[in-house]
């Protein structure tokens, strides 16, 4: 192989569409399990995280969910799902 061509990327990433808020993944992963819904709430509720129906405010989400305490991070994210739901991500144009 040659050293020339890695300048070039491998795969054409194409334009990038801007999406407003984070990834949930994103969100969680900046936490350790298991966790109390108030301690996410004043660690991460600030956080704007990507939704269905365009960008959410945690804090807000939490409102919605009446679980208090989660034994790990895929119990949350289930639990943040069903409140936003599940579908494609609007972009910041839309």
């Amino acid at each position: 192989m040659s050293d020339e061509d890695d300048d070039a990327p491998a795969v054409s990433l194409g334009e990038q569409t801007p999406v407003e808020g984070a990834p949930l993944a994103r969100v969680t992963s900046r936490l350790t399990w298991p966790k109390e819904k108030s301690e996410i709430d004043r660690l991460e509720g600030d956080s704007v995280i990507r939704t269905p129906d365009g960008p959410r405010e945690l804090s807000t989400v939490l409102g919605a969910i009446d679980e208090t305490y989660f034994q790990r991070h895929q119990e949350f994210e289930r639990h943040v799902r069903d409140v936003v739901g599940t579908g494609p991500i609007p972009t910041a144009d839309e």
